[in-house]
């Protein structure tokens, strides 16, 4: 194994647990092919292919439990059968918005049935991406509506993936009646729209980002975000936070970000993590 396919070591565990907002266990062990043939979705595959690796290695510094994320039908369908058989483990299912044209009626049937499983929390990952044009902003627009209205239906929490189109995010939200429950996932909006979403109430997960140098937006969002709208994750395999830029990310990645918030917030990581824990059973209910 070379170095473009080795996972980083494992940080210091945390000394309190937490667990992981937001990851593709599908893409980490390789049972979905990467799209487009993604260097990074690839390496992971060769560094990692078990999804009781994953757990075991997580577990271990104190990533006790995690939320894995469909993008497309078969990985929610993947994800959502894997819930199933692990402890600690929940889905979200749901059709990206790069994959907004294939969010077919009988595919967002499908869609809503799945979130309906009892081990599916939640409905993403959805919303819209303006910095790909894989589908059109037509197709991305009527896929979002769709899924807002499927996790009303279910109950279940909403999962955004929002990429340049912080406004139109937003704004959709508003005229359809945002869920109870909403997640931007990897928040990459500044504080002014971190101000918005907290009057909102809508959550906001950080991820790697928020620990690389250029980001100081992202650790102001973090400064005006209270504690009990805080979410952590990793993206996993992307998005790794410092000093592994580069390399596959992995749940066990955690406490680098958690503790990159911790600071920011001017709290103890165990302080963190207690709300961040509390914040995970009032998203996608009790483990």
């Amino acid at each position: 194994m070379d170095a473009v396919t080795k996972l980083p070591a494992a940080p210091e565990p945390l000394s309190a647990p937490v667990f992981d907002s937001h990851c593709h266990l599908d893409i980490m062990v390789g049972d979905r092919q990467a799209s487009s043939g993604d260097p990074v979705a690839l390496a992971a595959q060769a560094a990692r292919a078990s999804v009781r690796g994953i757990l075991d290695d997580a577990r271990a510094v104190g990533v006790t439990r995690l939320v894995t994320i469909g993008y497309d039908l078969p990985s929610s369908r993947w994800n959502a059968q894997v819930a199933a058989d692990q402890e600690g483990v929940y889905a979200g299912v749901a059709i990206h918005p790069n994959e907004a044209h294939e969010a077919t009626p009988e595919v967002l049937a499908e869609i809503e049935a799945l979130a309906g499983q009892p081990q599916v929390r939640a409905v993403g990952e959805t919303g819209l991406d303006y910095y790909r044009d894989w589908a059109s902003k037509a197709d991305q627009h009527a896929s979002f509506r769709a899924h807002v209205e499927i996790a009303k239906r279910t109950g279940k929490a909403l999962v955004i993936h929002d990429r340049e189109a912080h406004d139109d995010v937003l704004r959709v939200l508003a005229e359809e009646g945002a869920p109870d429950k909403v997640v931007f996932h990897s928040y990459s909006g500044d504080a002014e729209m971190a101000k918005k979403c907290v009057e909102a109430g809508y959550f906001m997960s950080f991820s790697g980002p928020v620990t690389y140098k250029n980001a100081g937006y992202l650790r102001a969002a973090a400064e005006v975000a209270p504690a009990e709208l805080l979410l952590v994750e990793t993206d996993a395999p992307y998005l790794p936070p410092v000093p592994h830029r580069g390399k596959p990310n992995a749940p066990y990645l955690i406490p680098l970000t958690l503790r990159c918030l911790a600071e920011v917030k001017k709290v103890h990581p165990d302080e963190l993590c207690e709300a961040i824990s509390a914040n995970g059973v009032t998203v996608f209910g009790e483990w």
